[in-house]
């Protein structure tokens, strides 16, 4: 999921002096939690490390702490790290951050403990923001059980499959609009090999909910599985679940990349730019760095629907998204930011700057009117916006659901759990335990979550 979620790795010199850059910056201006105090003229970002949200850091300094007087201090970490900090900070509410880069999954749970400042009264009342602009799948992903908004997206995501035009032209191999999985386990067979070094396929192998879990968890729910019935019972060793693993497992250890259970959404993008595999399965928000100026692979790439099985589409849904802590001390400097990093107007700047095709994209309606960014996004923007808007929360797969979620079962258990299980299931992609053993040590993981709910819907 973009998202992005230990996303570095795209140039690699670029990004480690991109990243040390930041750090120098991080640490010489004044208001950065441990050291020096910014009151209201300053504002602490906590955000996950994925390319767009550096381009963010590198364009801010020049145009919007110039425009505004405030000094953004950004800290920068993993999905998996920052996931883990803004859990500890928001739960404890702290103070220290006044924004985070929060997804779908979290913004409900956190607004509804009180963990999050409404911005209806701040960003949604600014007459530049236009909030009526975003995206209605994202918008809604972003909103209170009491109706109320409680983060505005950076970007939106969905999910697809994304393989080298000239590899299949070359084998003479034809990629459907939208295969199934088996064809794609197929095709990864077939391009395993055709070209020295090149794999069939990448696929996240990475432990981590918001790692290894999102593209499986896809994969699961087009098969016919779940995690959960509608009435908690836990189904990860059921036998769609089961099947679905499987292919997953086998298809990435027989013809996915070297490591493949060390490998996140960082590796596979840095695997796929570098032509050691022929075919990708991930978030759209990619496609942007792939057609970007200066990309090896920029033009070279075909982008299919999200594989699928038993049902009509597949494709997660997820925005990565600035929310602002309810004990932060600077919260009209905070939603002052969010305004600008949310807006059409940093689109443009990132479009005249960096180039059309790395837009934040996936989170309003007229990016994908602008001309501009339909030519520099052609390969792929009419595929991004249908994967969005085909995904279904609410019916990701063949029965009911006890909570919405495409790629995760929002609860607030549900992290913890799938970082558990795919931990199981890693070990199964490293060759050291089996499927059937993985998966049943995380239905006795998945029970216990369960019967609370059960218990919880018997008691009076």
């Amino acid at each position: 999921m973009n998202t992005p979620f230990t996303r570095t790795g795209i140039y690699t010199a670029p990004l480690v002096a991109l990243l040390t850059a930041a750090v120098l910056l991080v640490a010489a201006w004044p208001g950065v939690p441990g050291g020096g105090h910014g009151g209201g003229k300053s504002v602490n970002v906590l955000m996950v490390n994925n390319p767009q949200m550096l381009d963010l850091q590198k364009l801010t300094k020049e145009h919007f702490t110039k425009q505004t007087g405030i000094k953004v201090n950004y800290t920068v970490l993993s999905e998996n790290d920052v996931r883990a900090k803004i859990s500890r900070e928001f739960s404890r509410q702290a103070g220290t951050y006044d924004v985070a880069s929060l997804s779908n999954f979290e913004v409900p749970l956190y607004g509804k403990k009180g963990w999050l400042a409404p911005l209806d009264h701040t960003v949604v009342k600014n007459p530049d923001f236009n909030q009526r602009d975003i995206l209605t799948p994202i918008q809604v992903g972003l909103t209170g059980v009491d109706g109320r908004f409680y983060a505005e997206p950076f970007y939106g995501e969905s999910s697809f499959l994304m393989y080298r035009k000239d590899v299949f032209r070359a084998k003479g191999l034809r990629m459907p609009d939208h295969p199934t999985w088996e064809q794609v386990a197929g095709l990864a067979a077939e391009a395993d090999g055709a070209r020295p070094g090149m794999k069939g396929i990448c696929l996240r192998g990475l432990p981590g909910w918001g790692e290894l879990v999102a593209p499986l968890t896809t994969v699961v729910n087009t098969f016919g599985g779940t995690w959960f019935t509608e009435d908690w019972k836990a189904q990860v060793n059921g036998p769609r679940f089961t099947e679905a693993a499987k292919l997953y497992v086998d298809l990435v250890r027989s013809h996915g990349e070297p490591g493949a259970a060390r490998a996140g959404f960082a590796e596979c993008l840095a695997n796929f730019q570098q032509g050691r595999t022929a075919m990708w399965y991930d978030a759209t928000s990619a496609a942007g760095i792939l057609e970007a100026e200066g990309s090896p692979v920029a033009g070279r790439i075909g982008y299919a629907m999200a594989p699928v099985s038993r049902t009509k589409s597949a494709g997660w849904l997820y925005s990565w998204a600035w929310g602002i802590q309810k004990a932060s001390p600077r919260q009209d400097a905070a939603a002052r930011f969010i305004a600008w990093a949310s807006s059409k107007e940093y689109e443009q700047l990132v479009g005249d700057e960096l180039g059309w095709a790395r837009v934040p994209a996936g989170k309003r309606a007229s990016t994908y009117v602008r001309p501009e960014y339909r030519k520099s996004a052609a390969p792929f923007y009419t595929a991004t916006k249908e994967a969005i808007t085909s995904a279904s929360p609410h019916d990701p797969g063949l029965q009911p659901r006890p909570t919405v979620g495409v790629q995760f079962v929002a609860v607030p258990e549900f992290p913890d759990l799938a970082t558990r299980v795919s931990q199981k299931i890693a070990t199964a992609i490293a060759g050291r335990t089996s499927v059937t053993s993985a998966l049943d040590e995380g239905q006795r993981l998945a029970s216990a979550v369960a019967a609370k709910y059960r218990r919880a819907a018997a008691s009076p």
